[in-house]
């Protein structure tokens, strides 16, 4: 390796962090980051989720998830209801307004697509989330 290589963890960090700045801004006019978007969107994907998978669907940790789902909750945007299996258990349900949300912020999101996209080649963003979970497994 050579020695002045950059650091792949900052370079990566930089990178996710500019990406997720430029979908925060572009989404901001719909109440949303992009992360609550995620939330939102893996939910009308997927179905009603226990909290923990849908933490894991999104790639982040309970807690994180917990305080993304927050304010979901009180724009009545998510329904967090208790487990019929495991009464311990929390699961997450997208309301209609919820998907009305969705579909409000569909427009600024693809206009944040729209300049990301271009920075980097399609081929090369998969092999790098490949290797990404390549890396989780290992």
């Amino acid at each position: 390796m050579q020695a002045d290589a950059p650091c792949a963890c900052t370079a990566l960090r930089r990178l996710t962090r500019a990406v997720t700045a430029t979908y925060d801004a572009a989404l901001a006019p719909a109440g949303l980051r992009i992360t609550q978007f995620s939330v939102l969107r893996t939910l009308a994907r997927l179905g009603p989720l226990p909290v923990t998978r849908l933490a894991a669907e999104a790639a982040l940790d309970r807690s994180t998830m917990g305080r993304n789902l927050n304010p979901l909750e009180r724009r009545g945007w998510v329904r967090i209801e208790v487990g019929e299996a495991d009464q311990r258990e929390r699961v997450a349900y997208l309301t209609d307004a919820g998907t009305a949300a969705i579909e409000a912020a569909l427009p600024y999101w693809r206009e944040a697509q729209r300049r990301v996209t271009p920075l980097v080649e399609s081929s090369a963003l998969r092999a790098v989330a490949d290797q990404l979970g390549a890396l989780r497994s290992a």
